[in-house]
């Protein structure tokens, strides 16, 4: 045999409610796998069966090196040689059970992507299209070639030609081991049938294909090469599908003639699994049987000429025998795809943009209306201060309706790293770069709409600034729901965490309680409020001008009880006041200036440019985080 991975005693155990260790009493220890040993052959199709919770996906995934080695014991080879990680990676696939998808990319450009991604930089642009042309007769999607994924708002190809589109991204490169997680699941029996004939003429093509399934019909079972059985993490049939009557016949329990033999066994060895004993008689039936039916196995070559002789082949979709490199492109061209890929995307669904750029818009022409034409009296700055307050705060909670979108990618990231499409870094600046023109058209927009309409001050500088700190504020916080996207796991999470957080970063901005004013074991999340700074620097921009008046002459008694009384007894009360004080106090004179309202308002250690950097690196930091995030957080291994 060109190829032959041998597995042996394979046992992996996990700690069962270990997350609340005060209420299970620290967990208990659950096997997963117990002493799992069979072979895998290339040309041929392993499929491991077993009810639900017996261990399918757990061989699956300790196969494909998805389990950490210090929790998996036993040992997994490939032509006698132990397969380094690295090495692994390059001559594998693994598909997941759900498919993970853009929907608005045809098969064949999704085909085409994954073909940039996978396949040797030194390869041109032909030989990659006449690769992605012939996975697509190879997985039968000739007919659906031009035709969208589709997603629940877009209507697309069948749930049949969706997960073998997931299968053909993930074996773009031709690799030497498939490893599929219950592929025909929630597939009907047709599309299922057709799942598995692809799976065979990719087998036959010279690949070994181990894949989980739940229960095969006659038909499926008729193109399985070999079965394990599992039953609570334990084998209970290891061999061909043609020996399955032989074997339980000889267990003492015979198949009906016109009986499907795995239904069969598996409605058996559920009702062994109910009854005192469990499954141990037939376990230790197996064993009895492996060891006397048992069948040697010649390799022809070691690992690494094995490798050599298939790439000579058209294996692994290379142009030397030399490995494959870790990553098939370089950095900046990886950016360029990604890129690519993500504007091609977002461009057919123009709903999404359009949706939040209408949201921007009717929120501006209500400010814009609401606030129209401020004067510069005291109602006017409380007026003005208001509006700031709700502007920042707006930016930000405008950007989490990205939320969906970025959870939805991440889980298509996690697919495509484990098998180093491309980098980290790459993926998070390609997004940034993304999402840049939507955030510019969004600043200007609204910037547009609301700074002349409610009479902001600074004039056409002001407006610049303006639209400038309004842009910062965008990129901080899509940076920031782009951040949590790689730490939050669920949707249903998401939106309540990112809403309080930003609700907390409003609450310290200082606009419900100045600086000054915050109890000093509170101080500290001011200062790591995003909000506190565009919404001081917008402060800065409207009032750091010490010729503007915004309080003068009998404008003084607007905010005290005496506001009700005739403006002619308020000028003789600035008369008495002006004797008083023996300071000439007329209707004219200025009591409250630009500099001194930023000085109420405890703004006074940062100017306004220091603010806007301040705004912006935050941006960056977020997404610093949000790369962190994604190579510690989605790890795609058990531990």
């Amino acid at each position: 045999m060109p190829f032959l991975l041998s597995f042996n005693h394979l046992t992996y155990s996990v700690k069962v409610g270990r997350k609340m260790p005060l209420l299970t009493g620290g967990g208990r220890t659950k096997t997963l796998l117990n002493g799992i040993s069979g072979v895998a052959r290339d040309g041929e199709i392993l499929a491991v069966l077993g009810a639900s919770g017996s261990g399918k996906s757990t061989l699956i995934d300790a196969l494909a090196n998805r389990i950490s080695k210090g929790s998996l014991k036993g040992n997994i080879t490939l032509n006698d040689e132990v397969v380094e990680s690295r090495v692994l990676k390059s001559i594998s696939a693994y598909v997941m059970q759900h498919d993970l998808l853009f929907p608005m990319l045809t098969v064949e450009e999704t085909l085409m992507f994954a073909a940039e991604f996978r396949l040797p930089r030194t390869m041109s642009k032909s030989k990659k299209r006449t690769r992605v042309q012939a996975l697509i007769d190879q997985l039968g999607l000739r007919n659906a070639t031009e035709t969208v994924i589709g997603d629940e708002g877009h209507r697309g190809v069948s749930g049949g030609e969706r997960r073998r589109v997931s299968i053909g991204v993930d074996i773009i490169h031709d690799p030497i081991i498939l490893f599929l997680d219950e592929p025909t699941s929630g597939l009907d029996s047709t599309s299922a049938f057709m799942i598995v004939k692809a799976l065979q003429r990719i087998a036959q093509s010279g690949s070994i294909v181990i894949m989980s399934i739940h229960q095969p019909s006659y038909r499926i079972l008729g193109l399985l090469d070999r079965l394990i059985i599992l039953s609570n993490g334990q084998t209970v049939y290891t061999g061909l599908p043609t020996n399955l009557s032989l074997y339980f016949s000889e267990f003492g329990y015979p198949i009906p003639e016109k009986e499907n033999k795995t239904e069969f066994a598996l409605d058996l060895i559920w009702e062994l699994e109910g009854s005192p004993e469990g499954t141990k008689s037939l376990i230790e039936f197996n064993k009895k049987w492996q060891s006397k039916n048992s069948e040697l196995v010649r390799l022809c070559s070691s690992l690494k000429e094995a490798i050599s002789v298939s790439i000579s082949k058209g294996k692994l979709v290379s142009t030397s025998t030399a490995m494959v490199p870790r990553f098939a492109n370089s950095f900046w061209k990886e950016i360029l795809v990604l890129s690519n890929r993500s504007i091609l995307n977002s461009r057919r669904m123009p709903e999404l943009f359009v949706t939040r750029l209408v949201a921007v818009l009717v929120t501006g022409f209500i400010l814009a209306t609401l606030f129209w034409q401020l004067d510069n009296s005291p109602k006017g700055i409380q007026e003005r201060l208001g509006f700031f307050a709700f502007t920042m705060s707006t930016t930000f909670y405008a950007c989490t309706d990205t939320l969906p979108v970025l959870l939805h990618e991440r889980y298509i990231f996690m697919r495509e790293t484990a098998y180093n499409s491309y980098k980290r870094s790459s993926y998070v600046i390609s997004n940034a770069l993304v999402v840049l023109p939507g955030l510019i058209i969004l600043s200007f927009a609204f910037t547009t709409i609301t700074f002349w309409a409610i009479g902001l001050n600074g004039g056409f500088s002001g407006f610049l600034y303006y639209l400038l700190i309004i842009f910062a504020s965008f990129w901080s916080g899509s940076s920031l729901v782009t951040f949590l996207s790689g730490i939050i796991p669920h949707l249903m999470l998401g939106y309540p965490i990112v809403v309080a957080i930003l609700a907390c970063f409003l609450l310290f901005s200082g606009f419900f309680i100045n600086r000054d004013r915050i109890p000093a074991y509170w101080i500290w999340f001011h200062y790591l409020s995003v909000i506190k700074y565009p919404y001081e620097a917008v402060l800065h921009n409207e009032f750091d001008n010490s010729m503007e008046c915004f309080m003068r002459g009998i404008q003084l008694f607007d905010d005290t009880p005496l506001v009700t009384i005739p403006n002619a007894m308020k000028v003789r009360l600035l008369q008495s006041l002006s004797d008083v004080l023996g300071t000439k106090i007329t209707s004219s004179t200025c009591f409250s200036r630009g500099v001194d309202i930023l000085r109420n308002q405890g703004i006074t250690d940062l100017s306004k440019w220091d603010c806007l950097f301040i705004t912006l690196a935050w941006g960056f930091f977020f997404r610093i985080l949000f790369y962190f995030s994604l190579l510690f957080g989605s790890k795609n291994k058990r531990t």
